[in-house]
């Protein structure tokens, strides 16, 4: 197959004009082709002028020299590879994977795959119970801690917008979409440039990959949560869970970034940790409609266009202060998991058509803020929490209009953007809830992204605090065939190992642990 890339279309443009545009660039005829198809469309809003990108697959009929077309501007050859399973040789029982999470699911998949009937280990319930639960704490401010926004089949991204965008340009990508569509996400996932689920189509997907798990012999326990390990010799022999003791010589850890218990009581266990960069901010919420315009122009509420989408970054001396996570048509939630400690973070549905846009609006954290102590990392985290939840208490969030926050006045007023968080706002000076030298340069690079974006610091703009979760704040230390450095067969996985940051790497990483493990052991 050819994949061509670059093709810019009017918005008006169908599937046909780009695979004729697709044909024009090499100089093919239509005889020359099987088949062709739209491999990735994305949207181009700078100078002013906005239109489509599109990327076309083109295989051609059989004899047909691809090499001669590869010089071509644009074009390149594409070629899937499968996974690689290797074959071990260490006779190994069930492997243990805990937590349910993108990493956990995928690399619990996998290994139910190759026949190792994988026992997943999950703190929270099952999707269902744990919607159920987290509406429940929307409600009333009733927070259960081990089913939240945070803790439940299928981790943190459960309820979010779904993102699949990554940058890791690993191989493992196109498996995970493969795995994705497979189990019901919707086709356009392999062709948008910013893919995304959405919340509430995700739930399915993840649903249907577990009973995938458990059809083939693994077997998932909710509501379970682990609580030891067991060792022998510098080597695995079982975990410690809520429900007992569980024999295994192999276990995925893939927790997520916030089960703080579990690294807690990692050191009891010689296991290495240490900080890693991470970030705290807000969220900040707009018209969707007002983004729409500061990105498409004149071109706003065309209705071929997505809603629109921003990513903004700066430098505020040694620090980075950007966007993240930006959820079209979205809202804000509450993503507390301890109690009399508020934390926020967003979530879209796959239609995007609320009235709001929000993303996170942070500033970065360094590992040398706390001399590499992982301790210390998760300890500012909860003490950022703590002050967020005491503002107001029941889960009211500390809220205030952008320009307030950029002059210090603590002061909210609600215009024409209402705030979506569900446990509700009330106003507050929220710079001093960070420590001065963040809340500084939060300021200054909020300032700066006015420039960038035209309405950013609207008027009726707001920001809801506080956003702490964006990333795990330890990184446990592993080799580079993803087993830890101190207890063999253990196997560090995922963004609670700080090794990922989003669905995809997440999920990739599963995969290249679940790869590594069955080049290691077999399992009767």
């Amino acid at each position: 197959m050819l994949q061509i890339s670059g093709l810019r279309l009017p918005l008006s443009a169908t599937e046909q004009d780009a695979l004729e545009a697709a044909r024009k660039r090499v100089g093919l005829s239509a005889s020359s082709v099987v088949s062709g198809g739209v491999s990735k469309i994305s949207v181009d809003a700078r100078h002013g002028k906005v239109c489509f990108v599109y990327g076309v697959l083109l295989t051609l009929q059989p004899g047909l020299d691809e090499s001669k077309f590869i010089g071509v501007p644009g074009v390149s050859a594409r070629q899937t590879k499968p996974l690689v399973i290797g074959r071990g040789s260490k006779a190994a029982g069930q492997p243990v994977v805990c937590g349910l999470g993108p990493a956990g699911l995928f690399a619990a998949l996998l290994l139910a795959k190759q026949g190792a009937r994988p026992i997943v280990l999950e703190r929270g319930p099952a999707i269902e119970e744990r919607a159920a639960k987290v509406e429940r704490f929307n409600l009333t401010g009733e927070l259960d801690e081990n089913a939240n926004i945070q803790f439940g089949e299928g981790g943190a991204g459960t309820f979010s917008d779904g993102k699949l965008v990554t940058r890791i340009g690993d191989e493992r990508c196109d498996y995970v979409t493969e795995v994705l569509l497979q189990h019901g996400a919707p086709q356009e996932i392999a062709l948008r440039a910013k893919p995304h689920i959405g919340t509430d189509e995700l739930r399915g997907v993840i649903t249907s990959i577990r009973k995938e798990i458990e059809a083939l012999g693994g077997e998932v326990h909710f509501n379970t949560r682990l609580t030891g390990l067991l060792t022998a010799n510098g080597r695995l022999t079982g975990v410690a869970t809520t429900a007992g003791d569980i024999a295994t010589e192999v276990l995925v850890l893939a927790v997520g970034h916030s089960a703080r218990d579990v690294f807690e009581f990692l050191p009891r266990y010689e296991v290495k940790m240490a900080a890693k960069p991470f970030s705290v901010g807000f969220r900040v919420e707009h018209l969707q409609r007002e983004v729409d315009r500061a990105l498409y122009h004149e071109a706003a509420g065309h209705p071929a266009l997505p809603p629109g989408e921003y990513q903004l970054s700066t430098h505020v001396g040694d620090r980075g202060v950007y966007t993240f996570c930006m959820c079209p048509g979205g809202q804000v939630v509450a993503a507390a998991s301890e109690a009399e400690h508020l934390c926020t973070n967003g979530m879209s549905y796959h239609a995007r058509d609320g009235e709001n846009a929000n993303a996170a609006v942070v500033v970065g954290v360094l590992d040398s803020d706390f001399n590499g102590d992982p301790a210390k990392a998760i300890a500012f985290q909860r003490e950022l929490e703590a002050r967020a939840y005491k503002v107001h208490g029941g889960y009211v969030a500390p809220a205030e209009n952008v320009p307030s926050f950029l002059r210090g006045e603590g002061q909210l007023c609600v215009g024409s953007v209402c705030p979506t968080y569900p446990r509700g706002v009330a106003a507050a000076d929220l710079g001093s809830l960070l420590p001065n030298h963040l809340t500084r340069a939060l300021r200054e690079g909020i300032a700066r992204f006015e420039k960038k974006q035209t309405g950013f610091c609207a008027p009726d703009a707001i920001l809801t605090g506080l956003e702490t979760r964006t990333s795990s704040p330890v990184r446990i230390a592993r080799r580079a065939d993803t087993c830890s450095e101190t207890i063999e067969g253990l196997y560090p996985c995922g963004e609670g190992a700080g090794y990922a940051g989003g669905i995809v790497s997440a999920a990739v990483d599963g995969l290249r642990v679940a790869q590594n493990i069955l080049e290691t052991y077999s399992f009767s």
